[in-house]
Order: C-alpha cells, then structure tokens, then sequence
C-alpha cells in the first residue's frame, strides 16, 4: 500500500505539469517525447543492471500494457489538457481505480468481494459527481478523451501489474518504454517544429516532470505495489489521486481549491480506507 501511495504521489502532479507542458509544447511532442526520455533512462538501467532480454510471451505483455500507460494515457491526457482545467481533468480521472479493479477482474480473474465493489463504485460514484458539479451540469469534449485516457491506464496498469509478479515492476515499465523507444522517437522527431525551441524554462520544467518521474520514476513504485499488494486493492489508493491533483494545480497553476474539494477528498478517502479492508481473491 506504501509503495502504491508513492507512485500516486508522484502521478498525481502528472496533469499540472502536463497543463504547463502543452501550453507552449505540442500535445503529440509532449506524449511521446517524455517517453522518449524515459525510454532512454530505461534502456541506461537495463544496461546496467544486465538485464536478460524479455522473453515472446512477455514482449507481448509489455507492448499491451506500454499501448495502454506509455502511448493512450499520455496522447489522450495531453490533448485534454489543452481543453479544460488541471483539476477538472483530475476529478473525471478518479474512476481509473474502478476501471483497474474491473480490468483486473475480467483480465487476470482476481475475484474482489461484493463489499470491495460497493466501496469502489461508491467512491468512484463520488468523483463523476463531482466532475459534473465542476462541469456546472454539463461534460466538456475533453471529457471524451479523459475517459479514453482511464480506459487505457486501467488496461496498461493490470497488464503490467500481473506482469510485475514474475518479472519485477522495474523491469516491467523499463522494457515497455525500451520496446516502443522507436516509434516513440519516430513521432517526437516529426512533431518538433520551431516552436518547440521557443518554448520557456516553465514549459520544459513541466515536459521534465511528466518525462523522469510521471513516465518513469512513478512506475517503479507503482508496478511493485500492484505485484504485492493486489492490482484490485492497492488500484483503490488512485482515489486519493484526483485530491492530491487538486492541490499540486492549485500550487503550480494558481487553480481555485474550495472547501467543496475538501469534502469531497474525506469522503473518497473514507471509502478507501473501508475497501482495503475487503477480501479479494487472488
């Protein structure tokens, strides 16, 4: 659960700094170029560590979940946040915890108990609630391409989580960036224009973030903790991420935090609390 906690932490800055990226970079620059750079500290480690090549069954893993965490859940994120509000992006992102556990079930047969599932749709419930009340009643287009973005992190999450409990979660997230490091560079090269050189210190502080610990740092952390603890489980802490945003965009962006927000963090953490406690069969 600590280990979860600590690539959320560290993922929940991801859409502020995401926001500060692609208000100078381009959104397509931003996805696939912060992979790049967290495909080469990946293939740095690999290198040093010696690493054995993956083997088929695991090459095609890896390319599953990279196309979900690596190349959906960047594009589509980047695109949003050139639409709507850091925060506002945080908040349609809390379902990804239900969508984790349920891929998880589906995809890996773990088996949450009925009480798992009230607590997660209860809290997953919670923060479509409160996009709405955010959206003043209405979704925004971006909306669409969030909720593509949790489709595709929910996938890539379970697949390398399972992954993770034979191979390492290290190795997981390292190998993934390596194995799309070329299509990845392909589209970087292609997007950059002039602009690109123009952009200032701000933007490239934000691609940075997003690039060493969103892409890569955050998953060391994540992948073992979803090894360990269960990927249904220890999935739940993402509830916490959209309250953690909240805060990094009100500190990095100047983006109001109310006491509406607040109250609706001690609920989603309340029902965090209560769904860790429920049997899952593994």
């Amino acid at each position: 659960m600590w280990l979860g906690l600590a690539g959320v932490m560290i993922f929940s800055l991801t859409l502020p700094f995401t926001r500060l990226a692609v208000a100078e970079l381009p959104p397509l620059f931003v996805a696939c170029g912060r992979a790049v750079v967290a495909g080469l500290l990946s293939a740095a480690l690999l290198w040093q560590q010696r690493v054995t090549f993956p083997d088929a069954t695991q090459c095609r893993a890896l390319l599953l979940s990279g196309a979900g965490v690596i190349l959906g859940f960047p594009i589509l994120t980047s695109m949003a946040m050139q639409a709507v509000p850091a925060t506002h992006g945080a908040i349609v992102l809390g379902i990804l915890p239900l969508a984790t556990a349920l891929f998880a079930a589906l995809r890996f047969h773990e088996r949450p108990s009925a009480g798992f599932w009230i607590m997660a749709v209860l809290g997953s419930s919670l923060v479509v609630w409160f996009a709405w009340l955010q959206g003043a009643g209405h979704w925004h287009w971006a909306d669409l391409a969030l909720a593509g973005a949790v489709a595709a992190a929910a996938y890539g999450y379970a697949e390398g989580g399972r992954l993770s409990q034979t191979m390492g979660g290290w190795q997981v997230i390292s190998w993934a960036l390596v194995l799309l490091l070329p299509l990845n560079l392909l589209v970087t090269v292609l997007v950059a224009g002039s602009h690109v050189i123009r952009a200032s210190p701000l933007a490239w502080g934000g691609f940075a973030y997003v690039s060493v610990f969103s892409m890569f740092i955050g998953f060391l952390f994540w992948y073992k903790g979803l090894a360990t603890g269960g990927i249904a489980r220890v999935g739940q802490i993402q509830l916490l991420q959209p309250f953690l945003s909240l805060l990094g965009a009100a500190v990095l962006l100047g983006e109001p935090l109310s006491w509406m927000n607040a109250g609706f963090a001690m609920v989603v953490m309340a029902t965090v609390g209560v769904g860790r406690q429920m049997k899952i069969q593994r």
